[in-house]
């Protein structure tokens, strides 16, 4: 399986390395895994929904 960097996710998903890094450390991202005290991301991931937004309530919620 091909991984990606937590830099390269960020820039995938427009988003910042820490929003990728707490996605990850809250399991939110399957097969993430960390090596090393770096987190690598299988390319075939896909965001994580923002619960954060207004957006992202309705879609958990509804």
């Amino acid at each position: 399986m091909d991984y990606m960097t937590l830099k390269e996710v960020a820039e995938k998903w427009v988003v910042t390395p820490r929003r990728v890094n707490c996605y990850c450390a809250g399991g939110r991202i399957p097969g993430a895994v960390k090596m090393t005290g770096v987190w690598l991301i299988p390319k075939t991931a896909e965001k994580p929904i923002d619960g954060r937004t207004k957006q992202g309530k309705e879609l958990r919620h509804g």
